[in-house]
């Protein structure tokens, strides 16, 4: 990792940069169950301050192997108001980890669950969900996706987020597939009344 990189973490991680195992699991089909849990939770919290919240990450997908770690996508109103989701969260359990201009996340303190806070338009929000889609309905994606995490998860990494920035690569191949794959969808139109036939 560049020192740049280095330079911009310590810039946005609360507490710190810090050296953690990389564990893969096997898919666990609790995750989903997790997550709807959670998402009462932080509707709870947030009320209509939320604008969306979505399941993301390799949990997000089944039979997909991940870090048993569900992350969930929140859209809110605005990041620059604070005091409309820092207190809140915060008395639901959460601990702010992450300050960024467009971007905050906050774990819990097990460290199994990271929220991640985007504004309206984000282009992290698309991202996301058209990643996760993909990965639901394309097998072969799914398990380059998890052939890759399971290799860079044997190297030693002096951070998470070096671990996350060394998967970039992949990502974005598998990305642009799935936003090839929808463009030639709606480029052929919409099925004909009865499907045709």
């Amino acid at each position: 990792m560049t020192d740049a990189r280095d330079a911009e973490l310590d810039r946005v991680l609360i507490g710190g940069r810090e050296k953690r195992e990389i564990v893969i699991a096997d898919y666990d089909g609790a995750w989903p169950l997790q997550y709807a849990r959670l998402e009462m939770q932080i509707q709870d919290a947030l009320g209509r301050v939320a604008t969306n919240i979505e399941h993301i990450g390799s949990a997000s997908v089944p039979g997909l192997a991940a870090k048993p770690i569900i992350d969930v996508l929140v859209v809110v109103l605005s990041l620059e108001d604070e005091a409309a989701f820092l207190p809140a969260l915060e008395r639901a359990g959460f601990v702010l980890r992450v300050r960024e201009p467009r971007h905050v996340l906050f774990r819990t303190p097990e460290r199994d669950v990271h929220v991640h806070l985007y504004p309206p338009g984000a282009p992290q929000i698309s991202d996301y969900l058209v990643l996760r889609d993909h990965l639901r309905t394309d097998a072969a994606d799914r398990d380059l996706y998890e052939a890759t995490k399971r290799e860079l998860a044997t190297r030693p990494w002096a951070d998470m987020n070096h671990y996350s920035d060394a998967k970039t690569e992949v990502i974005a191949a598998i990305l642009a597939r799935a936003r090839d794959r929808t463009s030639r969808r709606f480029a052929r139109g919409p099925l004909p009344p009865n499907g045709g036939a």
